[in-house]
């Protein structure tokens, strides 16, 4: 699949579009000598390009990869840790969190493709993604009270909605990593694929994703995040809510159109 366009956000983060695939945008993890460890820089190009991503309407699926072949990403960078006095701490705070919520807060569907290690932040970048696609070689785990702090890039709110509290309880305070096949089985990642495929079969997910009505793939994205942890009758009033934001556009008449007359259809994406 080749690379029609790539930009580059610092130096450890890259977007890349591909050749027949115009809406899906690969967000990369490229900091490969350090095995995409999130320091301050890392932190603040996630955040840019995600800020960038979001505001580009043509971009319908992102895609979170990793440029290293034996990790996603594994967290915190803790060497630049150890250097803070606690005041800097206090201050890397918020751009810290700015690079998770970028990646959280992506208004279109994302996927992340996992292989390798993806511990602590890592994982958390990859919980903040809608899917999580990984290989056999994936060995995941939030391992930070291990090391005297807590998950702190969503993992505390992010692994109980999946997994259940017991489980995300259990997952936290043990610091354990768990291999790929548990991973799957306990619900910490989505598709499971042979080594080596993690990149394309999400690539190849947001391409099937990407043939539906942009309207329509933000709205779903917005009642599925808004309305998690709401009760059924407040969970429906924002599902109606996102209901009435897509009946009446473009894509809805497109649609149907589209039904009605057999064909492939042509997104306005609006």
């Amino acid at each position: 699949m080749g690379v029609t366009s790539e930009q580059r956000f610092g130096e450890f983060v890259v977007v890349r579009r591909h050749e027949g695939q115009d809406h899906v945008a690969e967000l990369v993890l490229d900091r490969p000598k350090a095995m995409n460890a999130v320091s301050t820089a890392m932190a603040v190009s996630i955040a840019e390009a995600c800020a960038a991503l979001g505001a580009d309407q043509g971009v319908r699926a992102t895609v979170l990869t990793s440029s290293h072949e034996r990790a996603f990403c594994v967290g915190a960078d803790l060497k630049e840790r150890n250097s803070f006095t606690d005041a800097e701490l206090v201050r890397q705070r918020p751009t810290a969190r700015a690079a998770y919520t970028g990646v959280l807060e992506l208004p279109m569907p994302v996927v992340a493709a996992v292989h390798g290690f993806a511990l602590g932040g890592g994982f958390e970048l990859a919980l903040a993604c809608d899917v999580i696609v990984a290989d056999r070689t994936a060995v995941v785990g939030l391992p930070e009270v291990s090391v005297g702090v807590i998950p702190g890039g969503g993992g505390t709110q992010l692994l109980p909605r999946r997994v259940g509290a017991a489980r995300a309880a259990e997952l936290v305070f043990t610091a354990r990593r768990v291999e790929a096949a548990e991973a799957r089985e306990l619900g910490l990642v989505d598709e499971l694929v042979e080594a080596g495929r993690d990149r394309e079969e999400a690539l190849a997910l947001g391409g099937r994703i990407v043939a539906n009505s942009p309207v329509g793939l933000r709205a779903a994205k917005r009642a599925l995040r808004l309305g998690q942890g709401l009760d059924l009758r407040a969970g429906l009033e924002v599902e109606d809510a996102a209901w009435r934001s897509v009946a009446f556009s473009g894509d809805r008449a497109e649609g149907v159109a589209a039904f009605n007359e057999k064909r492939k259809p042509s997104w306005p994406g609006q």
